[in-house]
């Protein structure tokens, strides 16, 4: 190799050398510029039910896992059930019984009607042989009277029985109410999802004793999620409802990933800086709070920082 073949390498390679390090400072700028650009942070949180027991008894089937999704409705669990409907029958049985005992109106009140066509018809005999003084008038006074009698007594059963048979419904009535509030406690004994949601924590196991009120696991929607972030007083005019936004996501290739989001809510009352979150201006004392919704794909989690580029 001659003195200008060496040269001519030693210019190359320094060049190489130059460009190497351009880039690398240019993609550390661009990096540090595109983290600068970020109006605020904060972290990924999701809409979280915890689902208690409505009903008190031995939880005979829990098909509840940790980090499954279920859908809206769905039966996971049931409490025993078995002292609820062994009432609920007796219930119905007595339902049964006291309709039994409804009166039939037109049954009863068919002999004193049959009673008064005879009486008619004695009243037109007797009527005949009056006319012919074969009898006495007062024997057509006294099947009068008869008649007149037997028509009160159906007014008077009528009465009796339609008052019998108001009672009797009002019996009924009061107990189909209260089937209907065994049928809702038998249906509080199934375990449902409220959301379509994951699980997130169980707190209870198959065949464990559950009581009103007790967790029993933990839901949360990871597919609409939201990030609550802090901004200063100074940004709120460029801040709207509906407004779209960028949420930075960092990854282990050491680039963004970008999700859509937009404003959902924004806080009309300022409260100090929490300190576990930063803002543009972190020594700003006072800032608002604003809620942002994003439809995730699987890769925000909950708990995890964010950026936030308002549009």
């Amino acid at each position: 190799m001659n003195y200008n073949n060496l040269k001519m390498n030693t210019k190359y390679a320094f060049y190489i050398h130059f460009i190497l390090v351009c880039a690398f400072i240019s993609s550390f700028v661009s990096c540090n510029k595109n983290k600068s650009m970020a109006d605020a942070y904060g972290v990924f949180e999701a809409t979280e039910i915890i689902v208690s027991s409505e009903a008190n008894g031995k939880l005979l089937h829990f098909n509840v896992e940790e980090g499954q999704t279920y859908e809206q409705g769905e039966v996971v669990g049931c409490i025993d059930t078995v002292q609820g409907y062994l009432q609920l029958k007796q219930l119905e049985s007595s339902i049964r019984a006291t309709e039994a005992t409804c009166p039939d109106i037109p049954s009863q009140i068919n002999t004193l009607e049959s009673k008064i066509q005879i009486l008619n018809k004695e009243r037109a005999r007797i009527a005949t042989l009056v006319e012919a003084n074969a009898a006495s008038s007062k024997q057509l006074d006294d099947v009068d009277a008869e008649i007149a009698m037997t028509k009160s007594q159906i007014t008077a059963t009528q009465t009796a029985l339609k008052t019998q048979i108001a009672a009797t419904i009002e019996n009924v009535e009061a107990l189909k109410f209260q089937k209907l509030q065994l049928q809702m406690a038998l249906e509080k004994c199934k375990i449902k999802t409220p959301i379509k949601g994951t699980i997130l924590k169980k707190y209870i196991e198959e065949n464990e004793l559950a009581y009103q009120g007790k967790p029993l696991f933990k839901i949360a929607d990871i597919t609409n999620m939201f990030i609550r972030v802090y901004v200063t007083e100074d940004m709120l005019s460029s801040i709207k409802l509906g407004q779209s936004v960028d949420i930075h996501i960092d990854q282990t290739n050491g680039t963004d990933k970008v999700i859509e989001g937009k404003v959902l809510w924004i806080s009309a009352k300022a409260e100090f800086t929490p300190k576990m979150i930063q803002t543009k201006n972190e020594r700003v004392n006072m800032v608002y709070a604003v809620k942002i919704g994003f439809h995730n794909d699987g890769s925000a989690k909950i708990g995890m920082p964010g950026d936030v580029v308002f549009k």
